[in-house]
């Protein structure tokens, strides 16, 4: 389920907070609730994930985002991830999340999340987002210019560009093992 009464809680303790510039970081911390564990008593991976959110979009208010995707009637998405799970975080600890959009391309909004917990990074997301509108995707420079910040994106790091070409270079739609069955049923 959606932590829905934690994101409430994070978007109304960052609703007046200064403004930040999209490229500047968002620090929050949060608690790893007995819910968010998977069998082996630490912090699901999945949930990780969904967690993640409780950073993002609470940055993308302080940078205007959300503001700007109800005044044009947009929407955004996440169009891929990769992510690293290096250290534990089980139930009760507390954790720091840091999350920052790194820059753009001509598609997509790159952003890098961690998780901290005593010092150590405990994982590490790497999101790759589109702004979308009826007419299909909007040019993420477009979306910069309309919140007042640069169109032209800072260097993206190597390791991004790096993921983005072999990102690429992977089949879409993934071949299915000739043991399957085709059609799968729906």
């Amino acid at each position: 389920m959606y932590p829905w009464i934690r994101f409430a809680k994070e978007m109304l303790k960052f609703r007046n907070q200064p403004l930040l510039s999209p490229t500047d970081a968002h620090v929050s911390t949060h608690i790893c609730w007995p819910w968010d564990l998977d069998p082996w008593i630490e912090l699901n991976n999945g949930r990780t994930l969904t967690l993640y959110d409780l950073g993002r979009i609470p940055m993308a208010m302080r940078c205007g985002l959300i503001k700007l995707l109800k005044e044009k009637h947009w929407g955004i998405t996440i169009a891929g991830n990769s992510t690293r799970y290096r250290r534990r975080v089980r139930v009760f600890d507390r954790f720091t999340m840091v999350s920052r959009m790194i820059g753009w391309d001509h598609r997509f909004i790159y952003m890098d999340q961690t998780i901290w917990r005593g010092g150590h990074c405990c994982n590490q997301v790497l999101i790759r987002s589109a702004v979308t509108s009826a007419d299909g995707m909007v040019p993420p420079a477009k979306v910069m210019e309309a919140l007042g910040h640069e169109a032209e994106s800072p260097p993206l790091p190597e390791w991004v560009a790096a993921w983005i070409q072999a990102d690429a270079a992977r089949p879409w739609p993934p071949e299915l093992p000739a043991e399957v069955k085709q059609p799968l049923p729906a």
